[in-house]
């Protein structure tokens, strides 16, 4: 009685061990993510762009953001992932800093960080690219 006993408490730990390590693998965001992301950083409401500004921005925010998920789902390591994500955001900034100039780009980014706020956590470390 005592060796089955021991033996179900082992088997149950050996379960709840199992699950935990389970639950602790790294979620990649999907498609879904994506475009999520894509319509936040596309929302220029309140800009007063010219249409030639909305197009040049729609169209670099959606390969930042293709580049940005191409990291994430790629397989490099997750300080070359960091860095990599830094460079993007780098890179951006200076092209928005270009297209919108300091006033607007600071409009922008603060609109954009308020609506990316509550997905950062599904971004992982590609939220440091925003």
């Amino acid at each position: 009685m005592k060796k089955l006993f021991s033996l179900s408490v082992f088997i149950l730990l050996i379960a709840f061990v199992g699950t935990e390590a389970k639950a602790q693998k790294l979620k990649v965001p999907g498609a879904d993510l994506a475009t999520q992301v894509l319509g936040i950083l596309d929302k220029t409401d309140g800009l007063g762009l010219t249409a030639d500004q909305t197009s040049k921005l729609k169209a670099n925010n959606k390969s930042f953001v293709d580049d940005v998920f191409g990291v994430l789902n790629g397989n490099l390591s997750d300080d070359a992932k960091k860095s990599k994500f830094l460079d993007l955001k780098k890179i951006r900034q200076n092209f928005l800093m270009g297209l919108l100039g300091q006033s607007l780009l600071g409009k922008y980014n603060g609109s954009v960080n308020k609506l990316l706020g509550p997905l950062k956590s599904q971004l992982g470390p590609a939220a440091l690219a925003f």
